[in-house]
């Protein structure tokens, strides 16, 4: 886990329990009622009288100087130390090898514990550990008696900053996610204000874009309460982790939706979806139910401990989901051009463009996002970048942000919704962009009849040219 280095001060106006009083502010790792068990075979073979019958260690590594511990350091196969390598001073036979350097002597640490007797289990001391340098911890629990074989270990540790308890790859997250949560209420507000401002003219595509701002200021909002709870107490606490893991599959469900449906031109070429809105429920509800749970696994479960297998199970259907929402999504907006060509309706055309442009060059840094976490994953297997691994996720929530920016802005609340509301309309119709309800109600009724008077005087003048023409006929048959 990654840890920050110890601060040296110490903060005043917070009142610490008696137990933390001297660690205020400092980074430690606690043992807390740890127990091994050996089993019941290995402690009868001891000797009753013996204080020291078996060795477990627990060793304390900075990742970076993982090559201080066992033979590699020592250019020797051996982990353990043997009579040969006891011979000439460097271990004790039967502790782990460790080399350390003597500017560092505390780097890695190691921590006994003894079984006394014939007796099977025996308890860690309560110990504190403060750590003084920044960098990615591992924690190993080691022995070099083959007899220990099967030996079981049970308790907890306890990994503290000097902030909270927060993991080091999930602390600036915290911040993160409360200035998210300012930022979406700063996106509610201005989207409030404009729609106070024009309630009237107000479209059902607004509608939804407002229920995707509202899901994000929950999401956020959320995210940062359950961080300041963990932060604080050292705990996830389950019933938030829980509703901001469901409030952000929901989230993301109803914004690829959105995404969707203005693609298919919704209120815009096409009153309603028709037979297709079951196809497009089935499948957010798939992604829905798939991302819901991706989410649990990763937050519910142990945050250090998510097997391979089980996260690639999930993250697959999510990923192809996905790439099932773009192809749909592009296909949609090509036909939605089209149409708007094809009606001559230019101004729509131009706000589309425009939508269309966003969303490629979102779904290009979608691509090159992927390319850069799939090689810093690789760089960095064993972690040593923590520091900067917070960026990963929060890529993506900024990324959903500023592409909700931008639909908010085109499709932003005004007077004049015609430019973007479905209305009937012909190939060789004038454009009623530029027109307001009112007053395009009016120019259109006038129009029409227009158009009337128009058609019954052309039929009037084509009955008197027929009335003529008759007339022609009589004359030369006379």
């Amino acid at each position: 886990m990654g840890l920050y280095a110890s601060k040296l001060h110490v903060d005043p106006d917070k009142k610490p329990s008696p137990e933390e009083n001297h660690l205020n502010g400092k980074s430690f790792i606690r043992f807390k009622s740890i127990t091994f068990r050996r089993p019941k075979e290995s402690a009868e073979k001891k000797n009753e009288m013996q204080q020291k019958t078996g060795l477990v260690e627990a060793i304390i590594v900075e990742v970076k100087d993982r090559e201080k511990i066992g033979g590699s350091y020592l250019h020797s196969a051996a982990i353990c130390c043997t009579p040969d390598l006891s011979k000439e001073g460097s271990c004790n036979v039967g502790e782990v090898i460790i080399h350390q350097d003597p500017n560092y002597p505390y780097n890695p640490q190691r921590i006994q514990t003894f079984f006394e007797g014939k007796t099977e289990e025996t308890t860690m001391v309560l110990q504190t550990v403060e750590i003084n340098h920044t960098g990615m911890y591992y924690l190993y629990f080691m022995f070099c008696d083959p007899e220990l074989m099967g030996t079981t270990i049970s308790g907890r540790t306890v990994w503290r900053n000097p902030e909270g308890y927060l993991p080091g790859k999930m602390a600036p997250l915290m911040t993160y996610f409360g200035l998210m949560s300012l930022a979406y209420l700063g996106l509610g507000l201005v989207w409030f204000l404009w729609s106070v401002q024009y309630w009237k003219d107000i479209i059902q595509l607004q509608y939804h874009i407002t229920a995707v701002i509202g899901l994000g200021m929950c999401e956020m909002a959320l995210w940062y309460f359950e961080y300041a709870n963990f932060n604080a107490t050292g705990n996830r606490p389950m019933g938030i982790t829980l509703w901001a893991v469901t409030f952000t599959a929901v989230k993301k469900t109803v914004s690829r939706l959105l995404l969707l449906v203005v693609s298919m031109g919704y209120g815009v070429v096409r009153p309603t979806l028709g037979g297709v809105i079951f196809k497009v429920l089935l499948l957010g509800l798939t992604y829905f139910v798939f991302s819901e749970a991706l989410g649990l696994v990763e937050n519910l479960g142990n945050i250090d401990d998510l097997t391979g297998k089980a996260r690639l199970f999930l993250v697959l259907p999510v990923s192809l989901l996905d790439a099932c929402f773009i192809i749909w999504i592009f296909s949609a907006l090509s036909q939605t051009l089209e149409k708007l060509q094809i009606r001559r309706s230019m101004a729509k055309f131009a706000l589309y463009r425009k939508f269309t442009n966003s969303l490629a060059i979102s779904v290009l840094l979608s691509i090159a996002w992927v390319g850069y976490e799939l090689y810093f994953n690789a760089a960095d297997p064993l972690s040593e970048l923590w520091q900067r691994a917070w960026i990963i996720p929060a890529f993506w929530n900024l990324l959903a942000f500023v592409l909700l920016v931008v639909i908010c802005s085109l499709w932003a609340p005004s007077n004049n919704p015609t430019r973007y509301a479905y209305s009937e309309e012909t190939g060789d119709e004038l454009e009623e962009e530029g027109i307001s309800l009112t007053s395009s109600s009016v120019l259109l009724a006038g129009e029409s009849a227009n158009k009337q008077l128009e058609r019954k005087e052309r039929r009037a003048s084509n009955a008197d040219l027929f009335r003529l023409g008759e007339e022609v006929e009589e004359d030369k048959r006379e």
